[in-house]
């Protein structure tokens, strides 16, 4: 039930400024995410007491920038994920020398927006691994057809592994249409696990608008799929909401695509905002892989995702991109258990040996001594 939201979020943002221009600065955010016009021209009172964003504090960051802290209304966001994006960082994502890094939620805009509907438990549920960190490759490349990439699956799925997810690139292509290549992989799983015995998912990729993502959860849903993967920041944040609250018996991988276009903090963007709209599960660039998040953003946005200090359940973090087999006993250490590692195409090197392969990947993480 949605309920009435009052109070304000406390936004944090970092901003580039000189120590004589800050506090306009700041008032000036305050305004644009706000009302964005002039306060003499408001001759509102209730308009100017309850809506006009507040500059809560300001504090040195380094040499020439600050931390500036600002009350955003909650009565603005209108229980709308879209909003809520907007709200936080909309007009002000326009000016290069602000990044948005943190909110404070009260607690109405949590059980508003809900988190996730299976989270961490939930995912653990559906592959039957109570304590240990769960593991999950991806199918690729784009271009083969759905035949070929069902065979990919099942050859993953022999080596145990608990989640398959396609390469969030798989949309609705000529060369792999998502309803053909949906019913590939889909058998490919299913012939795997008859012979493994182990419950492995598959995570078929959204793509189109909402009708069309509405069509596709559908078409997965009737052949026994129960988890999806779509990337918020290219689906829409409101479309991610709807799903969500309309398919609550599916799991949501969220993908991190467009992500680092959008100047916030990743801690923030992936691991807070993406579990309020729902996110049952977050997939994010590792430190040391393709991309160049740090171990200290990375222990963050993991701690993020699975804090327990609110009434959301906790999201499960998902390391990926440019990850190894070898790295896997020194990431278990870095993540513990509550996490997935995402191998894909490390595991694919492997060619004609990759149900050994991602045997081994498995074995790995099943019999791992955290430190």
């Amino acid at each position: 039930m949605i309920q009435r939201m009052t109070g304000r979020l406390a936004v944090t943002y970092h901003v580039r400024s000189d120590a004589a221009s800050i506090e306009a600065r700041a008032q000036s955010i305050a305004v644009e995410q706000s009302v964005e016009m002039p306060l003499d021209a408001i001759d509102d009172p209730i308009v100017l007491r309850d809506i006009v964003g507040d500059v809560q504090s300001i504090d040195r960051l380094d040499d020439d920038r600050f931390v500036v802290r600002i009350g955003i209304a909650t009565a603005t966001i209108a229980h709308d994920a879209g909003q809520l994006l907007n709200m936080l960082f909309g007009n002000t994502s326009l000016h290069d020398d602000v990044v948005l890094h943190d909110v404070t939620f009260p607690p109405d805009v949590i059980v508003n927006f809900g988190g996730p509907n299976h989270g961490i438990p939930g995912l653990r549920r559906r592959v039957g691994a109570n304590h240990r960190a769960l593991t999950c490759s991806a199918l690729k490349p784009q271009g083969l057809t759905p035949d070929r990439l069902g065979l990919l699956a099942e050859r993953f799925a022999g080596g145990k592994i608990d989640y398959i997810k396609d390469d969030h690139g798989l949309a609705d292509q000529p060369y792999s249409r998502f309803g053909d290549r949906v019913r590939a992989c889909a058998a490919g799983v299913a012939r795997a696990v008859q012979v493994t015995g182990h419950p492995t998912r598959y995570v078929p990729s959204l793509s189109g608008n909402l009708n069309a993502m509405r069509q596709q959860i559908g078409l997965a849903r009737d052949l026994g799929i129960d988890c999806v993967l779509l990337a918020p920041l290219i689906a829409g944040f409101a479309n991610m909401q709807a799903l969500v609250a309309e398919f609550p018996d599916m799991a949501f991988f969220a993908h991190p695509s467009l992500g680092g276009a959008a100047r916030i903090a990743p801690a923030l963007l992936i691991g807070t905002l993406f579990r309020l709209i729902g996110a049952d599960a977050v997939i994010f660039p590792n430190y040391g892989g393709r991309f160049g998040y740090s171990p200290d953003t990375c222990r963050q946005l993991a701690h993020n995702a699975r804090a327990t200090d609110s009434t959301m359940r906790p999201s499960l973090p998902v390391p990926a991109g440019g990850m190894t087999l070898q790295r896997t006993p020194e990431l278990l250490d870095f993540y513990g258990p509550d996490a997935m590692l995402l191998i894909g195409g490390n595991l694919l090197l492997a060619r004609e040996r990759l149900t050994e392969a991602t045997a081994a990947f498995t074995s790995a993480v099943a019999t791992h001594d955290y430190r």
